[in-house]
């Protein structure tokens, strides 16, 4: 087995060979032909058979010679230029391959490399950064999805197992048939916004835009919260230009609205006030939900716009992280912006801006 293996490379060294033999041998022997008849028609020198046969057998041993060292030259270049860069991108690749993506293959100097290995080495190196960073996203998503449903399933497993209680009262069961609902809800509502943000991540919708009538939108969207705030003694305070029209996707906008307006009434305690404004300029609608809530951080505020990111670490209030995320994309897509300001214990100000056409 070991002779076999080794056969492929002896064919290999002896084609090589035979290449620069070849090579060597064609332009030698032509210029030792051309020296012959030139220095026998100058000097009127008469070549026997002799001195015919002595040139000739000195000739193919410099061509022997010859060939043999630049055989050698290139074994040596290829060992240093080729052989020497595949096998640290075949080690970084296989590597790579194993699941570790921390690894980074040093270029090398342009005498002993060219150029095309580098770029193909700044390549691997910048794929590897890439899909470290991506592995990293699918760690930090699988861990904070199963921990984000563990809190909602522990919760409809406790009211399931009381609502297996012998004897209980009719108040008590509608009490635990209601939180098994919820918990099924926020699981159900995730699941949702976690389709929602990855089908707009992977472009996979696309804004369908048409001109409508946005000060309409947000008196549709606010209206929506009616009860809460009437259950909850929350002032509301709007200022809504009339008759503003924007161009853009209406279904993708009413999200935006809606979970901004859901943060403003979630985080507001009662008695509190939630105010809605609508200003515009020559190109530009500006939106804007502002609450007297919990406020938050600047550390929190740098982080809200991730993937699962909850200020409230406790998870006293509900949801999962992904609402704010949602908005980012949404807005990110409409090409429009969206701004933050809040100062804790007094409140919170979202600011959209979209393009009117």
């Amino acid at each position: 087995m070991k002779n076999e293996k080794h056969i492929p490379k002896v064919l290999k060294v002896v084609s090589r060979y035979t290449l620069f033999f070849l090579v060597v041998a064609f332009p030698i022997t032509c210029c030792l032909i051309l020296f012959i008849r030139i220095m026998s028609g100058n000097m009127g020198l008469t070549l026997t058979s002799e001195n015919i046969s002595t040139a000739a057998k000195l000739t193919f041993v410099n061509v022997v010679a010859l060939s043999i060292l630049f055989a050698v030259i290139d074994v040596i270049r290829r060992k240093i230029t080729v052989d020497r860069p595949v096998r640290r991108i075949t080690k970084a690749t296989e590597q790579m391959m194993q699941g570790d993506f921390t690894v980074r293959i040093e270029p090398f100097k342009e005498i002993t490399a060219t150029e095309g290995f580098n770029e193909i080495i700044r390549c691997i190196n910048q794929m590897a950064e890439e899909l470290s960073g991506v592995e990293t996203l699918r760690t930090d998503f699988v861990d904070n999805v199963s921990h984000e449903m563990k809190t909602p399933l522990a919760v409809m497993q406790n009211f399931g197992t009381l609502l297996q209680t012998p004897g209980l009262t009719e108040e008590k069961r509608l009490e635990y048939a209601k939180g098994v609902t919820d918990g099924a809800r926020r699981m159900a509502n995730m699941m949702t916004n976690m389709l929602k943000l990855n089908r707009l991540e992977n472009q996979q919708i696309y804004p369908k835009a048409m001109k409508y009538d946005l000060s309409e939108q947000l008196c549709e969207c606010l209206l929506q919260y009616e009860d809460v705030w009437e259950r909850r003694n929350i002032e509301i305070d709007t200022d809504l230009a009339d008759g503003v029209t924007v161009t853009a996707d209406q279904e993708l906008l009413t999200l935006v609205w809606n979970n901004l307006l859901s943060n403003a009434f979630k985080f507001t305690e009662d008695g509190g006030k939630v105010t809605l404004t609508l200003k515009t300029t020559e190109h530009h609608a500006i939106v804007t939900v502002e609450d007297t809530g919990c406020g938050m951080s600047p550390e929190v505020g740098a982080h809200i716009f991730d993937k699962f990111y909850q200020g409230d670490t406790s998870h006293a209030t509900e949801g999962n992280g992904l609402g704010l995320a949602l908005v980012k994309r949404v807005i990110d897509i409409m090409q429009g912006e969206i701004g933050v300001d809040s100062t804790p214990g007094q409140g919170t100000r979202f600011s959209v801006i979209i393009r009117r056409n």
